[in-house]
C-alpha cells in the first residue's frame, strides 16, 4: 500500500481515509507543530547535513548539547550519537570485540547486536551451563530491552545465577523501549543494577519514538571515549547536527507526549477485555494479534495495523500500534473489535 504523506493516525489512501495503527512513531513525534518548529529552526541554524568527521578540527556545540541531554536522560554516566541505531550497535560490538572472550545472547535480539559465534544465554528453557562453569573470563551478553513479538521487558534477573568468575558486560538494545518505558520514558538502562554486572552499555536508535534518524550509545566515560577512537566512529559522518540540537530543545515536547501515551495505554487497559487473540501489556503500546481473524475484521473496518516479516526465517509481525497521538474515539474503534473476540 503505497500513500505520498506521513503516515500518522490517519491514512488516505485513493480518497479514502483508513486508521492507522502501525509503524514506530510512539510518541507522534514526526507530525508534533512544537516538535516540527524545533527542528526547522535549528536546520537553519545548522544546515541540512554535515558530512564530515566527529574528529575534525571543527566541533559543533550542537553535539555537546544534545548527548548532554541524553546521558543526563536516561542516566548515564556519559552518551554518544552516531548516523544510525544499526550503527550504533556495530560500533559497540566491534568495541567490544577485544574485550570479550565469549559473546552470549538472549533470544529475538536485534541484527544491530548481533556478534559472531554468540552462544544462547538458554538451551532448552535452561542458563546456558557454559555460564555457570569455572573459567574465569570477560563475557558480554547481548539483549533487546524488549524482544520481538513481546511487550515485557526481558527478564534479566537471570544474570544473578552467573558466578563472579565471569566479568560481565552487559548490553542493552533500547530502541523499542526509550521513550516509553521507565520516568519520563528513560528507558530500563539505569533500573538493571545487577551486582554481578561490571559494566552497562546502552544502545538506541533515536528514529523510533524520538522521531529523529539517529543512533546513541550510552555507559561510563571510559566506554563512550573507546567509542570515540573506534575507525568506524572516526571515518563515518556524525547524526545531523540540527537533529542532535533538537534532541536537547525538545525535552518537553517529549515529557508531553510521553504523557499523552501513558494516558491512552490508560485508556485501553480500562476498556479492554484480555482474551487469547492478543497480547497487550498497559505499560507497553504494542497489542500482537494471535489470529488472522481479528486482521480480516480490522481491514472491514477500513483499520491498517503493522504486518510485515521482520527478517529472514521468522514469522510475520501482526502487531497494533498505539501512539500519543491517536485519540480516544480512535481507541474505541479497537477496543470494539478486539472485544468481541
Amino acid at each position: 500500500m503505497k500513500v505520498n504523506t506521513f503516515p500518522d493516525r490517519i491514512l488516505n489512501v485513493e480518497n479514502e481515509n483508513y486508521l492507522y495503527f502501525g509503524g514506530t512513531a510512539y510518541l507522534g513525534l514526526p507530525t508534533n507543530k512544537k516538535f516540527q518548529k524545533l527542528l526547522i529552526n535549528n536546520i537553519l541554524q545548522w544546515g541540512t547535513a554535515y558530512g564530515s568527521s566527529r574528529s575534525a578540527n571543527i566541533e559543533l556545540t550542537a553535539y555537546e548539547n544534545g548527548e548532554t541531554f541524553l546521558a543526563e536522560f536516561i542516566k548515564a554516566d556519559a552518551a554518544i550519537t552516531v548516523s544510525s541505531g544499526m550503527l550504533a550497535g556495530k560500533i559497540v560490538i566491534d568495541v567490544l570485540q577485544n574485550q570479550t572472550d565469549h559473546f552470549f545472547h538472549f533470544p529475538n535480539i536485534h541484527t544491530a547486536i548481533k556478534s559472531t559465534n554468540s552462544l544462547p544465554v538458554f538451551i532448552q528453557n535452561e542458563i546456558n551451563p557454559r555460564l555457570l562453569d569455572n573459567t574465569k573470563e570477560r563475557i558480554t551478553i547481548l539483549t533487546d530491552a524488549v524482544p520481538s513479538f513481546s511487550t515485557e521487558p526481558t527478564a534479566l534477573s537471570i544474570l544473578n545465577k552467573i558466578p563472579t568468575n565471569k566479568e560481565i558486560t552487559l548490553v542493552i538494545d533500547e530502541s523499542h523501549s526509550l521513550g516509553i518505558l521507565g520516568t519520563n520514558g528513560c528507558g530500563i538502562f539505569s533500573t538493571v543494577n545487577y551486582p554481578n554486572i561490571k559494566r552497562k552499555i546502552m544502545l538506541s536508535s533515536l528514529g523510533k519514538a524520538f522521531g529523529l534518524t539517529g543512533g546513541i550509545i550510552a555507559s561510563n566515560t571510559q566506554f563512550i571515549q573507546q567509542i570515540r577512537t573506534n575507525d568506524s566512529f572516526v571515518s563515518s559522518a556524525g547524526m545531523n547536527p540540527a537533529f542532535v540540537q533538537t534532541i536537547s530543545d525538545a525535552r518537553k515536547v517529549y515529557i508531553k507526549q510521553h504523557h499523552k501515551l501513558k494516558d491512552n495505554l490508560g485508556y485501553l487497559k480500562k476498556k479492554l477485555i484480555v482474551n487469547k487473540t492478543f497480547n497487550f501489556n498497559s505499560e507497553y503500546p504494542l497489542i500482537y494479534l494471535e489470529t488472522d481473524d481479528v486482521n480480516l475484521l480490522l481491514e472491514k473496518n477500513k483499520i491498517i495495523v503493522a504486518n510485515f516479516k521482520y527478517a529472514s526465517g521468522t514469522k510475520e509481525l501482526n502487531r497494533i500500534v498505539i501512539t500519543a497521538n491517536h485519540k480516544k474515539k480512535d481507541l474505541d474503534q479497537i477496543i470494539a473489535i478486539l472485544n468481541q473476540f
